[in-house]
C-alpha cells in the first residue's frame, strides 16, 4: 500500500476491560452449533442454490450432526419461503433439529416469517437491525441512537405478539445488533437489554443474543474483550444463550471465534469451509476439528470430509482451496524432503506401537490429526517433486507399490527420482515414480546380461553350482561357479573370468505387497574396490532369481 494512503486509516480503539479473564480460559466444552450455509452461504453465491439443491444440502447438514440450521430469509423471496414450507409440509425436519429464519425488524417481513414457520415443531426467529455509527450515519441518513434502538424494541414487541398465533410451534427468540463489531459497546448493550426486557427469557426458556463480527475491524483479542464485556453486562445472563457470528475480513474468523468462546460465548454460527459474503464466514469445519484435535467431542461428524467437500462443491459451485485447513486437497501432503522423512518415521513408529489405535496418543510430526479420522488415506500424504527427499520416495514406493527399500538405499534412489522431477519441472505421478525406479534400479542389464542360468543342487547338501551364459557388452561367455547359494556361486563364476571387482556388503529380500504371481524383490549392496557403495534391485517370481538380478543390477550400476 502506498504510504500516503495510510493516512486514511485509524487503529481500532481498545476495549476498557482491565480485568479481562478470557486469556486464562481454555476451550473445554463444545458450543451449540448453528449452520448458516443455507442463508449466509447461499446469498454469497454467484448462482444461488435451487430449492432441490437446498433440500439436499439440508439433508447433508443433518447428517453431519447440526441441530440448529438457519434455512434462509423466507420473507425476502418466494424461493426462500417455499423452501421453508417444503421442509415443514414434507416432514423433512428431524425431531431433534431446529430450523432458524432470519428477518429484519420490519413489520411485514416479521409477519411473513411467522407464516413461513407455521407448523414446524420448533423454530428460531432471528430478528436484527443495524446499529453501528457508519450504518446510522450512511445507511439510515443520520438516524439517532434512540431511533435505532426503537426499531429493535418495536420488532421485539411484534414478535412477542405473534408467538401465541402459532401455538403448535415452539418459537425460540434471537436478536442481533448487526454490525456489533463496530458498534459502541454501551449502545449494543442498550439494544440487547431492551429486547431481553421485552422477551423476558428464563433459565427454562432461554433466548439467544447473537453478537455478529459482521465486518472484522480489529484483532481477535479485541473481539474477545467485546464478548466478555457484553457477557458480564447483559440482563438475565443465565437466561441468555450468547452466540457468535464471525466473518473473515482480516483472515482471523477462526481465531476470533475461539477467543470468543473463551470469553464466555455459548453458541457459534458459521458455514462449511467458510463460505459467505466478502472473505467469508467462520469455517465451522476448522473450529470443530481444532477441538477434536484436543480430544473435545463436538457432536459434528466430519469422518468423511472428502465426500462432504465434494457435496459442498456440487451445491455451491465453489471450490475448496487446496490449502484450506483439514478439507483442502493438499493439507496432508508433504513435498519437502525433511517433512516427508519425519512423517514416514512417525507413521512407522506408530505402526510398531501396541494397543488399539484410539488408545495410542497421536504424535506424528507435521500432522495435527490422523488423516484417517476424517476419511483421508495415508496414500496421498507424500508426493514427489524437486523439493522432495530420500524418505519421501521410499515412502511412496513402500505404501503405493509394495517395495520396502533398505534404509541405506533411500539416498541413492531418492536423489535420482527427485532429480528427474527437477528435470521435468513438475510433480511426479505415483506410477511415474515406479517406472523410474524400475528403469534405473531394477533388473538393469546395460552391460552384463544373463542369457541362461542353471542352478545345480548337491544331493548330499552343502554348496550349489551355477552354470550360466552371459553377455558382457555383447560378448558371450559361458561361466560356472560353486557357492553356498545362487548369488554366491554366481559371484565365484564372475571371479573366474576376471569380472569380480566388488564384494557383497548387504542383502535383503521380501515379497512385494500387491505384486502379481507372488513377486519377490531383492536388494544387493555392492562395495567396489575403489570404495563406492551402491544398491541394485531385482524383481522376479522366484526369490532366488530376484537376488541374482539384484546382483547383476548392482554390477551394471558400478560401471
Amino acid at each position: 500500500m502506498d504510504p500516503k494512503a495510510l493516512s486514511k486509516y485509524r487503529p481500532f480503539p481498545a476495549i476498557p476491560l482491565a480485568d479481562r479473564t478470557w486469556p486464562d480460559k481454555s476451550i473445554i466444552r463444545t458450543p451449540i452449533w448453528c449452520s448458516v450455509d443455507l442463508r449466509d452461504g447461499n446469498q454469497a453465491l454467484p448462482q444461488p442454490m435451487s430449492i432441490e439443491e437446498k433440500l439436499e444440502f439440508f439433508d447433508l447438514l443433518v447428517k453431519i450432526g447440526f441441530k440448529e440450521i438457519e434455512i434462509g430469509f423466507p420473507s425476502a423471496a418466494d424461493t426462500e419461503f417455499n423452501f421453508c414450507r417444503r421442509l415443514i409440509e414434507e416432514n423433512r425436519i428431524p425431531v431433534d433439529v431446529t430450523i432458524q429464519v432470519l428477518v429484519q425488524t420490519r413489520e411485514q417481513l416479521i409477519r411473513r416469517s411467522f407464516e413461513a414457520i407455521k407448523g414446524a415443531k420448533r423454530a428460531i426467529v432471528h430478528i436484527y437491525n443495524s446499529t453501528s455509527p457508519l450504518q446510522r450515519e450512511i445507511t439510515f441518513s443520520g438516524a439517532s441512537r434512540e431511533s435505532i434502538r426503537q426499531i429493535a424494541l418495536d420488532g421485539a414487541n411484534l414478535v412477542k405478539e405473534l408467538v401465541p398465533t402459532i401455538p403448535e410451534t415452539e418459537v425460540v427468540l434471537q436478536y442481533s445488533p448487526e454490525s456489533f463489531s463496530d458498534t459502541e459497546l454501551d449502545f449494543s448493550l442498550e439494544c440487547c437489554n431492551g429486547v431481553i426486557d421485552i422477551w423476558q427469557p428464563s433459565p427454562e426458556k432461554k433466548m439467544i443474543i447473537n453478537l455478529p463480527d459482521t465486518v472484522q475491524w480489529a484483532t481477535p483479542n479485541v473481539h474477545a474483550d467485546m464478548i466478555e464485556w457484553m457477557s458480564r453486562n447483559l440482563n438475565r445472563r443465565d437466561s441468555v444463550v450468547l452466540s457468535l457470528h464471525t466473518h473473515n475480513d482480516r483472515g482471523t474468523g477462526v481465531a476470533a471465534t475461539e477467543l470468543g468462546l473463551m470469553a464466555g460465548a455459548d453458541r457459534v454460527e458459521g458455514t462449511l469451509f467458510g463460505n459467505g459474503e466478502r472473505t467469508g464466514n467462520l469455517d465451522i469445519v476448522t473450529v470443530a476439528l481444532n477441538m477434536n484435535s484436543h480430544g473435545i467431542p463436538t457432536g459434528l461428524n466430519f469422518s468423511e470430509l472428502n465426500e462432504i467437500r465434494l457435496q459442498y462443491e456440487k451445491f455451491t459451485r465453489l471450490t475448496v482451496p487446496e490449502r484450506q485447513p483439514y478439507g483442502g486437497e493438499l493439507v496432508f501432503t508433504a513435498f519437502s524432503g525433511s517433512h516427508q522423512d519425519a512423517i514416514k518415521k512417525g507413521l512407522d513408529r506408530r505402526r510398531k506401537e501396541t494397543g488399539a489405535d484410539w488408545e495410542i496418543p497421536w504424535g506424528v510430526p507435521y500432522l495435527t490429526i490422523d488423516p484417517q479420522d476424517i476419511g483421508r488415506s495415508y496414500e496421498a500424504l507424500i508426493r514427489i517433486n524437486s523439493q522432495s527427499g530420500k524418505g519421501g520416495v521410499a515412502y511412496v514406493l513402500d505404501r503405493e507399490h509394495g517395495f520396502d527399500l533398505p534404509k541405506t538405499m533411500h539416498p541413492q534412489v531418492g536423489k535420482r527420482i527427485y532429480d528427474l522431477a527437477d528435470e521435468r519441472g513438475r510433480e511426479l505421478e505415483i506410477d511415474e515414480i515406479r517406472e523410474a525406479f524400475f528403469e534405473y534400479f531394477v533388473n538393469v542389464e546395460t552391460h552384463l546380461k544373463v542369457v541362461e542360468y542353471e542352478l545345480i543342487h548337491n544331493p548330499s547338501g552343502g554348496d550349489v553350482r551355477c552354470k550360466a551364459k552371459i553377455s558382457i557388452d555383447g560378448e558371450m561367455h559361458e561361466i560356472d561357479g560353486d557357492g553356498n547359494g545362487p548369488i554366491n556361486s554366481f559371484v565365484h563364476a564372475l571371479e573366474k573370468i576376471g569380472q569380480k571387482d566388488f564384494k557383497i556388503a548387504d542383502y535383503r529380500s521380501h515379497a512385494v505387497r500387491g505384486g502379481s504371481d507372488a513377486s519377490a524383490a531383492a536388494y544387493v549392496q555392492l562395495q567396489h574396490e575403489d570404495g563406492r557403495l551402491l544398491w541394485g534391485s531385482g524383481v522376479d517370481s522366484s526369490i532366488e532369481m530376484a537376488g541374482l538380478k539384484a546382483l547383476v543390477t548392482g554390477w551394471n550400476l558400478l560401471r
